[in-house]
C-alpha cells in the first residue's frame, strides 16, 4: 500500500526550476534514501513533504492519518526549558492517561456500589492502554536514545539554552526517535554524530518497523540503511528499489541505455532533417516533406543524459615553513573549565592531521583555540613565524542575504563577475545557483562558496573544520585529493570516516 504519491510535482525556487514533472511512490516499511548532487533539490523535497513549502503545480497525498516525523535541526526551541522536559512532550498524552488513571484510584475510596465499579473499570482500562504502549518502558526507551547519541542521562536536567550546536541536534533528533512516527523524513541527520553513534543510528534505523526517507552524503551510511533509493535526476524522482550498491549499478545501466538512445534518435533527427531540406521545394516531394517536418515537430525529445562534472578544488601554496610548525604545550581548551586533560602536540612542515574524538569532546573548541577565536584556559600554543593559514569554519560566517557571486565579487577584488562565475563553476556551483542568495543555497553548495574563496588565497597551513558536511561524493573526492596534493600542512577535523581513512593522514584521537 502507497503510504505516500508524488503526482507531477512542479517547484520553482528564485525562477530556478528544481523540479519538474515530478512523481514517484514511496509504501508502507520503505527504508529509502534520497540522493541526488548538491543543489538538485533534496532539502527543498523535504521541506515539500513537510508542508513548510508548497508545489507550484501536482499533488503530494499521504495515506490518511499519517504521522510524519521531521527532522530539523533548525528548530526554534524554548530555551528555558530542560533536555527531560523537551523529549518527554512527546509522551505527554500518556503521562496525561497516568495522571487520569491515578486520580480515579484516589476518588475509589470515596465512591460507592456502581460509581466505584465504574471507576475501576475505567483506571483498569487506562492501565491496560498504557501496557499496550509500553509506558512503563519510557525509561528504558529514553535512556536508550540517550545513549547511543553519545550523552548522558544527567543532561536531562540541562536547559536547552546551555547546550552546543552539535547537542542541541542531538537532542533533536532523540526526540523524533522516541516519537516512532509512521515515517521519519531526516535530512542529514549525521551531521553531529561521530563514528560510533552513527553505527548506533545505523543499527536504530536498520530495526525500524515503518518508513523512513533519510538525506545523507555518508555513502557507508547510506549503503547500510537502504532497500530503496530515490533520486533526483533531471528535475524528476526516480524510484530504484533495491539497496545503493543496485542503486549505482542500475543507474549507469540507465545512463548508457538512455545515451544510446539519444544518439540513436539525434541521427534520425539529421537524417529527417536531410530529407525535409532537400524534397521541401521539390513540386513532387513537398506534401512528403511537410508529413516528416509534420511528425518530426511532434517527436519527443530524449534529452542528452549529463553525468555530474568531476570537480577540481584547489588550495594555493605560498611558501614553505620551518620544521616545527605547530607546537602546543599543557594547552587546556574550554569556556568554564577544561573539557579535557592538557594538550602537547608538535605538528610538523607538510604534515596532514586528522584530529578524531567523540562528539562533544572538543576538536571544534580546540581548533577555534588555535585560530584565536577563544582564548586558553591554561597552557600556550605557538605558530612558527612562517605560517601563513587559510581557516575553513565549521559554521558559515559571511552575511547570506547577499548571491553567491556578489559575495565573492566584494571579496575577491581583483576579480571581475566573469571570473567568479567561472570560479565558482569550477567548484560546482552554477551560474543559476551563484545568482540565487546565499541563505536559499543548500548546505553543499555554501561549502563550496566557501571552497572556492579558499581557493584564492596561497597559504601554507589550511585548517578544516568538518569540512565534509553537506558535499556530495563527488565534492568529497575533489577536496580530498586537493588536501592531499596541498604541499604544506593539513589541519582536519572530520567525522566521515571512510573520507578521513583515505587520506592516509596523522591521526590524533582527543580523549575526555
Amino acid at each position: 500500500m502507497s503510504l505516500l504519491e508524488i503526482n507531477n510535482l512542479y517547484f520553482r525556487y528564485d525562477n530556478n526550476d528544481l523540479l519538474v514533472d515530478a512523481s514517484v511512490r514511496l509504501f508502507l516499511g520503505d527504508h529509502a534514501v534520497l540522493v541526488g548532487p548538491n543543489g538538485a533539490g533534496k532539502t527543498t523535497l523535504m521541506n515539500l513533504l513537510n508542508k513548510h513549502l508548497s508545489p507550484d503545480k501536482g499533488s503530494i497525498n499521504w495515506l490518511p492519518n499519517t504521522k510524519v516525523g521531521y527532522l530539523d535541526q533548525y528548530a526554534k526551541i524554548d530555551g528555558n526549558i530542560t533536555v527531560g522536559e523537551y523529549l518527554l512532550t512527546v509522551f505527554k498524552p500518556l503521562f496525561d492517561k497516568e495522571r487520569e488513571m491515578e486520580d480515579l484510584y484516589h476518588k475509589v475510596g470515596t465512591l460507592e456500589g456502581k460509581e466505584m465499579d465504574r471507576a475501576l473499570n475505567i483506571a483498569a482500562s487506562i492501565g491496560d492502554y498504557l501496557i499496550e504502549k509500553d509506558f512503563y518502558a519510557i525509561k528504558s526507551k529514553l535512556g536508550n536514545i540517550i545513549h547511543g547519541l553519545g550523552l548522558e542521562m544527567k543532561i536531562l536536567d540541562s536547559p536547552i539554552k546551555h547546550l552546543s550546536g552539535g547537542m542541541r541536534a542531538k537532542i533533536i533528533l532523540g526526540k523524533l526517535l522516541l516519537d516512532e512516527a509512521d515515517i521519519l523524513l531526516l535530512d542529514e541527520p549525521t551531521n553531529f554524530l561521530d563514528i560510533k553513534h552513527i553505527e548506533w543510528l545505523t543499527k536504530f534505523l536498520i530495526g525500524y518497523e515503518k518508513a523512513y526517507l533519510v538525506v545523507s552524503h555518508d555513502e557507508a551510511f547510506l549503503k547500510a540503511i537502504a532497500d530503496t533509493v530515490i533520486a533526483v535526476e533531471n528535475k524528476g524522482l526516480t524510484r530504484y528499489k533495491g539497496n545503493f550498491d543496485y542503486y549505482l549499478q542500475e543507474r549507469e545501466i540507465r545512463f548508457l541505455m538512455t545515451e544510446k538512445s539519444f544518439v540513436a534518435q539525434q541521427k534520425f533527427i539529421q537524417k529527417q532533417e536531410t530529407f525535409i531540406a532537400k524534397n521541401l521545394v521539390r513540386a513532387s516531394t513537398t506534401k512528403q516533406a511537410q508529413s516528416v517536418r509534420t511528425k518530426l515537430e511532434k517527436l519527443e525529445r530524449i534529452d542528452k543524459p549529463t553525468k555530474q562534472k568531476e570537480l577540481k578544488f584547489v588550495f594555493p601554496f605560498a611558501k614553505d615553513t620551518g620544521r616545527d610548525v605547530l607546537t602546543i604545550e599543557n594547552l587546556e581548551i574550554g569556556y568554564s573549565k577544561p573539557l579535557l586533560k592538557p594538550i602537547n602536540i608538535t605538528i610538523r612542515k607538510n604534515e596532514k592531521v586528522i584530529i578524531t574524538g567523540k562528539n562533544g569532546v572538543g576538536k571544534s573548541t580546540l581548533i577555534k583555540t588555535i585560530m584565536g577565536v577563544i582564548k586558553p584556559l591554561n597552557g600556550s600554543f605557538k605558530w612558527i613565524d612562517t605560517a601563513n593559514i587559510s581557516y575553513f569554519e565549521q559554521e558559515f560566517t559571511y552575511t547570506q542575504d547577499t548571491t553567491a557571486v556578489d559575495l565573492c565579487f566584494d571579496l575577491l577584488e581583483n576579480m571581475d563577475k566573469k571570473l567568479v562565475y567561472t570560479l565558482l563553476a569550477r567548484f560546482g556551483v552554477s551560474r543559476d545557483m551563484a545568482d540565487r542568495k546565499i541563505n536559499s543555497l543548500s548546505g553543499g553548495q555554501k561549502t563550496k562558496v566557501r571552497l572556492a574563496l579558499m581557493s584564492q588565497k596561497k597559504s601554507n597551513v589550511i585548517v578544516l573544520d568538518e569540512p565534509t558536511n553537506h558535499l556530495d561524493a563527488v565534492a568529497k573526492e575533489s577536496l580530498r585529493k586537493a588536501i592531499m596534493a596541498f604541499p604544506g600542512v593539513a589541519i582536519i577535523v572530520s567525522h566521515d570516516k571512510a573520507f578521513h581513512d583515505q587520506l592516509g593522514a596523522i591521526e590524533i584521537d582527543l580523549k575526555g
